[in-house]
């Protein structure tokens, strides 16, 4: 009864302003009248006549032309915001362009020369929103360079913020300002009993919409860790059952009793059968002493783990006719059949194998002069052909071996990247040819190379606007560019841009997939090596920048960023950046990885009696033995740097995430 009365002469004011809105007016003076006799107050509901609407804008307006701080914002808290919801983005949006006006109207009324007092007290004022109601727009891009706008000395000569001190800029917002309040305060003719009803029932509905999406999610969950739970309790009975065996043959060889190798090999099947096998196998020492005596005991029992067959040897001259001369289907299905070949294939002999095979046969025709050759299926008129064809590029540029044929032809380099600049960005031709290009770019011939065709221009333009690319394709362009970024040609062409630059790579430190977040950092300490982006760099406010993303990153990506405000409050030298370009000593390259998304979204499918895949190959196109002998690959160790600091060696995301993760 308390709340009743506590609340009850604004209820009344609420059911008198519905009554009025539905015109119940002989209603209205019965309850006026009541009201009267009972002595209880009948009110008007804050901010709801419709008459007060056109004075309170005026005054709004008034205060902004004024430049009267205080006025505007204890007006438009009073008036606006208690009729809008907790988080309106226009209004937010609005509010904070608003905050940018108030603090910088004295230095635009005054060319330059404000009183320092109440300049500062603008900014202070300024500062106290930006870390309260503006901290929710600081992982915005829009709005990223503003909060360094405090900390520039003097910002009307800054090139990030000339445009705020525009008249064209000062109208344009006055002009969003009225739009916006008459809408505002014209919504105030709809009762607000009304609008509690509306929002009552869309928040209800909302919220078991949402319910029911976590209620199906935590289900597939369910479901998932049960089918992990049988597996393990599956592995456990087989473990303990093949343990027991064990220790009773070890008991047995104490009385004497020797172990024939018939029993030790239901032992090993029993270990390796099924799913245990694919689990236990591959993680079996073959360093090991007992094991080696094992395999010499009993060879059998390990034959099956270790003896991986060649696949059958191919045609490959009439492999090469039929890609050239065939239907664009057939192309496409010999495409997809021979990077299956290689995607599918066991590391060691067997891959090694098959690669060598399609190079001493010249697969892709990287030696031939020929105007028909296979490369030139990039330029086919048909969209499957071109992305399988992209596909199996990319395969190749996934092994070393793969990647130094490819760099043989003088020409593919400038093929892909005409048909990255062609290719609608969401097709899966564009995915496969930048991931080619991004492998290729752990060489340094082909770093050199796209470094002189401008592909660092072209990256940075694409990552203007994140948004519209896949994470897949956000990680590589990423990744491509710190590569670039990384040779001493590549830091000049970033010197020439560095505003553009710096905002492209700030845009992205709040990206929520670590592995940009280390690119970003890595291209970050490379550029700022020069003394001139340093200074763009301090004049943007970029450690202001970086130390508002501290706070939401883990320790490992705390250290890279302090490792790059570090760099960027180093000591000052000349800009003659000493080249790498006579260095012919090679990076060490990341290991052979096989991405599974080489193989993802297969979009030809065989029809029904059609051959596809290894059947294809090995039916249409078997050949004599054409394997040469396996040539030893020379073994890297892999990334020698800590995860702690930023990357200073070409990577690519497929090996780095295995890297990261081991």
């Amino acid at each position: 009864m308390g709340d009743v009365l506590a609340y009850e002469a604004e209820l009344l004011g609420l059911v008198k302003e519905y009554l009025d809105f539905a015109g119940f007016q002989e209603t209205v003076k019965v309850l006026k009248k009541e009201c009267k006799i009972k002595g209880k107050p009948l009110i008007k509901p804050a901010d709801t006549s419709s008459e007060g609407s056109l004075p309170v804008q005026e005054e709004i307006l008034r205060a902004f032309e004024d430049g009267d701080q205080k006025v505007f914002f204890q007006l438009w808290e009073e008036h606006i915001l208690s009729l809008l919801h907790e988080s309106d983005p226009v209004a937010e949006n609005l509010e904070f362009y608003l905050h940018i006006y108030f603090a910088t109207f004295l230095l635009k009324q005054t060319m330059g020369k404000p009183d320092k007092a109440e300049l500062e007290e603008r900014i202070s004022y300024f500062k106290a929103y930006l870390e309260t109601k503006g901290a929710a727009l600081s992982q915005t891009t829009e709005f990223l360079p503003f909060y360094a706008l405090p900390f520039v000395p003097n910002p009307m000569v800054h090139p990030s913020f000339k445009e705020i001190f525009q008249d064209s800029w000062t109208l344009d917002l006055k002009a969003r300002l009225e739009k916006f309040l008459s809408l505002t305060l014209k919504s105030r003719q709809t009762p607000r009993l009304l609008t509690i009803f509306k929002e009552s029932g869309q928040c209800n509905k909302e919220m078991m919409q949402h319910l029911q999406q976590q209620l199906v999610k935590r289900e597939q969950r369910y479901m998932t860790n049960l089918k992990r739970v049988h597996k393990l309790q599956m592995d456990y009975r087989n473990l303990l059952g093949v343990t027991a065996e064990l220790v009773d043959s070890l008991e047995a060889t104490i009385t004497g009793k020797m172990i024939t190798p018939e029993y030790l090999q239901s032992v090993f099947s029993c270990l390796f059968s099924n799913h245990l096998k694919q689990t236990v196998a591959h993680h079996i020492d073959f360093s090991r002493p007992g094991t080696v005596i094992l395999m010499n005991t009993f060879p059998f029992a390990f034959r099956k783990f270790q003896d991986v067959p060649l696949l059958p040897s191919l045609d490959y001259e009439k492999l090469k006719k039929d890609l050239i001369t065939g239907s664009d289907r057939l192309k496409a299905l010999l495409l997809q059949a021979l990077r299956w070949r290689l995607t599918t294939s066991y590391p060691g002999e067997q891959r090694d194998t098959i690669m060598q095979a399609y190079i001493s046969n010249d697969l892709l025709d990287c030696h031939s002069n020929c105007q028909r050759s296979v490369l030139q299926l990039l330029y086919s008129k048909s969209e499957v052909v071109r992305q399988y064809m992209a596909r199996l590029i990319n395969a190749f540029a996934s092994l070393i071996e793969g990647r130094a044929y490819l760099s043989q032809n003088p020409t593919l380099l400038q093929m892909l990247e005409d048909r990255l600049k062609a290719e609608d960005k969401d097709s899966l031709t564009w995915e496969n040819v930048l991931g080619a290009l991004q492998k290729f770019s752990l060489r340094r011939a082909l770093q050199s190379a796209m470094i002189k065709d401008g592909l660092i221009f072209w990256l940075v333009d694409v990552l203007i606007d994140p948004d519209c690319l896949s994470d897949y394709n956000l990680e590589y362009c990423a990744a491509l560019l710190m590569n670039l970024c990384l040779r001493s040609a590549g830091k000049k062409i970033c010197a020439s841009i560095p505003n553009h630059m710096l905002r492209v790579l700030s845009g992205l430190l709040d990206h929520e997939n670590p592995k940009i977040q280390s690119y970003v950092n890595g291209a970050l300490y490379s550029i700022l090596a020069i003394p001139s982006v340093r200074e763009e760099a301090k004049e943007m406010g970029m450690e202001e920048i970086l130390r508002c993303f501290i706070k939401e990153r883990n320790e490992e990506m705390v250290r890279q960023i302090e490792f790059v405000i570090k760099q960027l409050n180093s000591e000052p030298f000349n800009d003659n950046i000493v080249s790498d370009d006579d260095e012919e000593e090679e990076y060490e390259e990341d290991s052979d990885i096989l991405e599974p998304d080489l193989d993802k979204d297969e979009v030809l499918l065989p029809q029904m009696g059609e051959l596809s895949g290894e059947k294809l190959l090995t039916t249409e196109y078997l050949g004599i033995m054409t394997h040469t002998p396996k040539i030893k690959k020379k073994q890297f160790a892999g990334v020698h740097q800590s995860i702690d600091e930023p990357l200073q060696r070409p990577v690519t995301p497929g090996y780095h995430r295995t890297a990261y993760l081991m």
